[in-house]
C-alpha cells in the first residue's frame, strides 16, 4: 500500500542505489545495433553542483532515459576534468596553511599531493550528480589525467607537431602574475574600473618645443613604447608620419607610423604603441616592423630593460613614479577621470598582463577549416540555430591557440630540449632519447619542457579519448559519432569548436556529434545573472532537499525553451513538488479503488467511450513527448515535452478522467466497472513510463509499489508504442463535448459567484438528437461535476435564468433560486469600485516618470503586470455585472 504522502528524501537514495546495483545505466545491456551516445561536459574535479550543471545534466538525463527505454544501446559517458589551474590552486592553498609552497616540495612530490587530494576529496560533484538522478554509465567514469586519456593527449600532440600544426613561438599571451602562467580568454574576467586617462607630450625629434600628445590608461608601459601610431587619413598628423619622437624618461628614438588602428575620434588621435604589452599594439607593431621590448618579469615587476631607477619596481608602484617623473619633466598634458574595462584572473583575482613569452601554439586557423565546413554542410547543426552564426564568427576569425601553461598539474608537454636547444617531440622519453641520438650521433642529455597543456587541449579529445582511442576499441567503433552535445553558449569556442577540430582531424573527418544543443542561462527570479557578489546564487541541492530532485528536474525541463533564459523561481519548483503530490494522490485513488491491469487486458478493445477517449489521450501525449525529445523537428524541445506530459497527467487524467471514472466505480454495471478499473491502472502505468525521463524517482517508486508482477524496473522498461487505432475520434468528440459543457457551466457559476454547494436546474434547448443522447448518457457525471439539480429539454426558460451557447445548443441555468441576485449585484458593484481605485493608483504610479526611471527594471515590470491583471479582472467583473442585470 502507498503511504499517505510521498517523501522524496526517503525514496531517492534507495532507488538510486538499486539502479546502480542492477547496472541499469550500463551501456551494452542489450544487443541493439542502434546506439545513442552523449558525453557529459566533464565538470572540474574541484567543482560543486551549480544551477547550470543541474540544467545541463537534467536535459542530458531526460534524453538518455528516453532513448534507453526506446531500446537503444545507450552510453552516457561521465567523467571529470583535471582543471589544471583550479586544482593546483586548491592544493597550494592547503599547503600554504602549513607554511609550505610547492617549490618546497618539488614538482614530483607536489604532483603526488594533488593526486592524494583528488582521490580523497576530488570529484564530489559526481556524488551530487547522483542526487540529481543522473543515469550515466558510472562504471566507465573517466578523468582527463587517466593513463588512457594521457596516452591520447601525447599521441595528438606529437602527430600535430609532426604535421606542423603545433609549433613554438614567442607571442603575447594573457599572463597571470600571481600563478605565473598563461591563461585562456575564458579564465579572464573583465571588470569595470574607475581610473584615469593620462595625456603625455612626447617631444618630436629635431623640432624643439613641438610635441605629439598620446593618452594612456597604463603609464608604466610607456617605458616599452617603440612607436606612435596615427590614422593615415588624419590630416593633423600626415606630415609627421615617418618622423620620430624621443621617448620621455628613456630617451629612445621611436617612429611615428600610419595605421588604421588609431582612431581620430578618440583622445588626441595619436596612440602610443607598446607591442610587448598590448594585443592590438602587437599587431600594429608587426605591420609597422616596430621593435618588441618586454619591460616586465613574470611577477609583473619591471625588468632590466628599463632605466635603473624602476628596475624591480611593482607595476602599479612604477606607474605612480613614472607619472610624477613625467610631470617633473613638464610633459604631463592632463589627467582625466576614466572608466574602463580591466582584465582580471578569474581565480587569482589579480590584473592580467599581456606578456611576451615563448609558448606552444596550435595552428587553429588550419584546424578550423574542416570544422567550419562540417557545420556549413549540415553534418553538425546547432540548436537553436542562431548559435551557428556565433560559431562561424569565432571560427572564421580564429587566432593561434596558446596550448601551454606554466603549471605543474596537467599533461606535461612531450617535448625535450637538447644541449643546443634542439627540440625533440615524441610520445615517450625513450623515443625522445632515440630521436636525439639519431640526430647527434651519440646519446645526449635531454631536458623535458616544464610546461603542461591547456586543460581544453585534453578535453577537446573527450568524445573519442573516453572510448579508448588511439586504440581501436569496440566502444569506439560503436559509440562514435556521439549524438547530441548539450552545453552552454559560453564554451562554444573554448570546448565545442575544439572538439570539432580534433574530432574531424583524428576520426576520419567524422565530427564528434551531429547536434549541439545550447541551453540557456539559469538566472534569478528577476532575470539577473547569478553571482556570489550579488548574493543571488541558489544551490540546487538545497532545492532538492526541500522539494525533491523530481520537482527541480521538472522545473528545469519545463523552463528549457529554446533561446530563452531560465528564471529560477522557488515558487515554481514548489509547484512541481505539488505535481508529484497530485500524481501520488491519483495513484492512491486508483489503488484504493482496486484498479489493476488484469492478465490479457487489451486497452484497445475497450467499449466505454470514456475509456476509449482516455486511451486516445495517452497516445496523443506520448506522440507529443516523443516528437519533442527525438529532436527531428525544430531540434529538442524539452519544455514542450514537459508541458505535454504535465498537462495530460494533471488536467486530463486527474481532473477529468478520474472524476469521470467515479461514476462506473460506484455504479452497478460490473462490466463497465471492471473495464474502467483496468483502464485507469493501464493509463497510470503509461503515465509513469512517459513521465519517467523527467521524474525518475517518484515514477519508479510508484511502478515498484503498485505493480504486483513487473518484468523489470521502470528505468529499463520499454517506452510505450501504440497502434494507429489508439485514437477513437468519435469517443474523443463525445467526451470533449461533455467536458466543454461542464466547463461552460462551471464558468458561469464562478462568474456569477454561485455558492459552491448550490445545485441548479439546467435547461437544454435547440440541441440535436445526438447532443441529447450525449446529455442522457453522461448525465450522471455532468450533473455531479457541474453541481446540477435537474435537466429539462426544450422548455421555456424560467425567470432569473442565464444562458450560453454550447455547440449549437442553448444552455439555460436557473440561478434565481440558487442565489440572492440583489446581494450579488451589490457585491459586484463594491468590487468594481474597489478595483477601480486600485487601477487608478497603479496608473498614477506608472505615469510618474521619476518612479519609472528610478526603480529597478523588474519592479517596474511587476507593477505593469499587476495593472494588466487588474484590467483583465475589471473586464470580467463588468461583464458579470452586465449579465446579472439582464436576469
Amino acid at each position: 500500500m502507498l503511504d499517505k504522502s510521498y517523501r522524496p528524501q526517503e525514496v531517492e537514495g534507495k532507488l538510486y542505489s538499486r539502479w546502480m546495483e542492477q547496472g541499469a545505466f550500463a551501456c551494452g545491456r542489450n544487443d541493439s545495433e542502434d546506439a545513442f551516445t552523449i558525453v557529459i561536459p566533464p565538470p572540474n574535479v574541484t567543482g560543486n553542483l551549480h544551477m547550470g550543471h543541474a540544467l545541463n545534466n537534467t536535459l542530458q538525463d531526460i534524453l538518455v532515459r528516453f532513448e534507453r527505454m526506446r531500446g537503444k544501446d545507450v552510453l552516457w559517458q561521465p567523467g571529470t576534468d583535471h582543471a589544471g589551474i583550479a586544482t593546483q590552486m586548491v592544493v597550494e592553498r592547503q599547503l600554504a596553511e602549513q607554511g609550505i609552497t610547492r617549490h618546497d616540495l618539488g614538482r614530483e612530490k607536489f604532483i603526488e599531493k594533488i593526486w592524494e587530494w583528488k582521490e580523497k576529496s576530488g570529484g564530489s560533484i559526481i556524488g551530487q550528480l547522483h542526487r540529481l538522478g543522473a543515469s550515466c554509465d558510472w562504471n566507465r567514469e573517466r578523468f582527463t589525467m587517466d593513463e588512457g586519456l594521457s596516452k591520447a593527449v601525447r599521441k595528438v600532440f606529437v602527430q600535430l607537431y609532426k604535421e606542423n600544426l603545433i609549433y613554438r613561438d614567442k607571442r603575447l599571451v594573457n599572463w597571470d602574475p600571481k600563478f605565473h602562467t598563461a591563461i585562456s580568454d575564458l579564465e579572464v574576467e573583465q571588470k569595470e574600473v574607475n581610473s584615469h586617462m593620462w595625456h603625455f607630450n612626447y617631444p618630436i625629434e629635431g623640432e624643439g618645443g613641438r610635441y605629439i600628445t598620446v593618452a594612456t590608461t597604463r603609464p608604466e608601459t610607456m617605458l616599452g613604447d617603440t612607436g606612435i601610431a596615427v590614422h593615415p587619413d588624419d590630416d593633423r598628423y600626415k606630415e609627421l608620419v615617418g618622423k620620430y619622437v624621443i621617448l620621455p624618461i628613456v630617451g629612445r628614438r621611436i617612429p611615428i607610423v600610419a595605421d588604421e588602428y588609431a582612431d581620430p575620434e578618440q583622445g588626441s588621435g595619436a596612440v602610443k604603441i607598446t607591442p610587448a604589452h598590448d594585443f592590438n599594439d602587437f599587431e600594429v607593431g608587426k605591420r609597422a616592423g616596430l621593435d618588441v621590448i618586454n619591460i616586465l618579469d613574470e611577477n609583473a615587476c619591471l625588468n632590466d630593460t628599463v632605466p635603473e631607477k624602476y628596475r624591480g619596481m611593482e607595476r602599479f608602484a612604477a606607474r605612480k613614479e613614472i607619472v610624477a617623473d613625467i610631470e617633473a619633466l613638464g610633459l604631463l598634458n592632463k589627467i582625466e577621470d576614466h572608466t574602463h574595462m580591466v582584465p582580471y584572473g578569474d581565480r587569482s583575482g589579480v590584473v592580467i598582463e599581456p606578456y611576451l613569452t615563448d609558448q606552444w601554439f596550435a595552428d587553429a586557423v588550419t584546424l578550423a577549416q574542416p570544422a567550419i565546413r562540417a557545420v556549413e554542410s549540415g553534418q553538425t547543426k546547432f540548436v537553436p540555430s542562431k548559435w551557428t552564426n556565433t560559431y562561424y564568427d569565432w571560427m572564421r576569425n580564429i587566432q593561434p591557440w596558446c596550448i601551454s601553461r606554466q603549471l605543474w598539474w596537467g599533461h606535461r608537454i612531450p617535448a625535450w630540449f637538447g644541449p643546443d636547444g634542439m627540440i625533440f617531440v615524441e610520445e615517450t622519453e625513450e623515443e625522445a632519447f632515440a630521436a636525439a641520438e639519431a640526430h647527434y650521433g651519440k646519446r645526449e642529455e635531454l631536458t623535458q619542457d616544464n610546461d603542461v597543456l591547456d586543460t581544453w587541449f585534453s578535453s577537446a579529445l573527450w568524445p573519442f579519448s573516453t572510448l579508448g582511442w588511439p586504440d581501436k576499441t569496440p566502444e569506439l567503433d560503436k559509440y562514435y559519432q556521439t549524438d547530441v552535445l548539450i552545453t552552454g553558449f559560453d564554451i562554444i569556442f573554448f570546448w565545442v569548436a575544439r572538439m570539432m577540430m580534433m574530432g574531424l582531424h583524428f576520426m576520419d573527418e567524422v565530427p564528434p556529434f551531429h547536434t549541439v544543443y545550447i541551453h540557456a542561462l539559469v538566472r534569478d527570479e528577476h532575470g539577473a545573472k547569478m553571482s556570489k557578489s550579488k548574493g543571488n546564487v541558489v544551490d540546487p541541492l538545497d532545492l532538492v532537499d526541500k522539494y525533491g530532485a523530481d520537482a527541480l528536474r521538472f522545473f528545469l525541463s519545463a523552463s528549457a525553451a529554446q533561446g530563452r533564459d531560465v528564471r529560477l523561481s522557488e515558487q515554481r519548483v514548489e509547484g512541481y513538488r505539488n505535481f508529484t503530490t497530485k500524481l501520488w494522490n491519483a495513484a492512491r485513488f486508483c489503488e484504493m479503488n482496486e484498479c489493476s491491469v488484469p492478465d490479457g487486458f487489451d486497452p484497445f478493445t475497450a467499449e466505454q467511450p470514456v475509456n476509449r477517449w482516455i486511451i486516445g489521450e495517452v497516445a496523443k501525449c506520448e506522440a507529443a513527448v516523443r516528437e519533442a525529445l527525438e529532436g527531428k523537428r525544430d531540434g529538442y524541445r524539452f519544455n514542450d515535452a514537459s508541458n505535454a506530459v504535465y498537462s495530460f497527467t494533471w488536467n486530463v487524467f486527474c481532473d477529468w478522467y478520474l472524476e469521470f471514472a467515479k461514476i462506473p466505480f460506484q455504479g452497478n454495471d460490473e462490466a463497465a466497472k471492471a473495464e474502467t478499473k483496468a483502464t485507469a491502472a493501464w493509463v497510470l502505468d503509461e503515465i509513469l513510463k512517459i513521465l519517467h525521463p523527467f521524474m525518475p524517482f517518484i515514477t519508479e517508486e510508484l511502478w515498484l509499489t503498485l505493480g504486483a508482477k513487473r518484468d523489470a524496473d521502470l528505468v529499463v522498461s520499454d517506452w510505450p508504442v501504440y497502434p494507429d487505432t489508439a485514437i477513437d475520434e468519435n469517443a474523443d468528440a463525445e467526451m470533449v463535448w461533455v467536458q466543454d459543457l461542464i466547463s461552460g457551466i462551471r464558468a458561469v457559476r464562478s462568474e456569477m459567484n454561485v455558492p459552491a454547494g448550490a445545485k441548479i436546474p439546467m435547461i437544454f434547448n435547440e440541441g440535436s438528437d445526438a447532443h441529447k443522447n450525449r446529455l442522457e448518457n453522461h448525465w450522471n457525471v455532468i450533473s455531479r461535476m457541474a453541481r446540477l439539480e435537474s435537466k429539462a429539454i426544450d422548455v421555456d426558460l424560467p425567470k432569473g435564468s442565464l444562458q450560453f451557447v454550447h455547440d449549437g445548443a442553448t444552455i439555460g441555468l436557473a440561478l434565481a433560486g440558487a442565489m440572492d441576485l440583489d446581494a450579488e449585484k451589490a457585491r459586484l458593484d463594491k468590487e468594481i469600485g474597489k478595483l477601480n481605485g486600485y487601477i487608478t493608483g497603479l496608473n498614477k504610479k506608472l505615469g510618474n516618470e521619476k518612479f519609472v526611471s528610478g526603480a529597478p527594471e523588474h519592479v517596474v515590470a511587476a507593477e505593469k503586470e499587476k495593472l494588466a491583471e487588474a484590467d483583465v479582472k475589471m473586464a470580467k467583473l463588468k461583464d458579470a455585472a452586465e449579465r446579472l442585470s439582464e436576469l
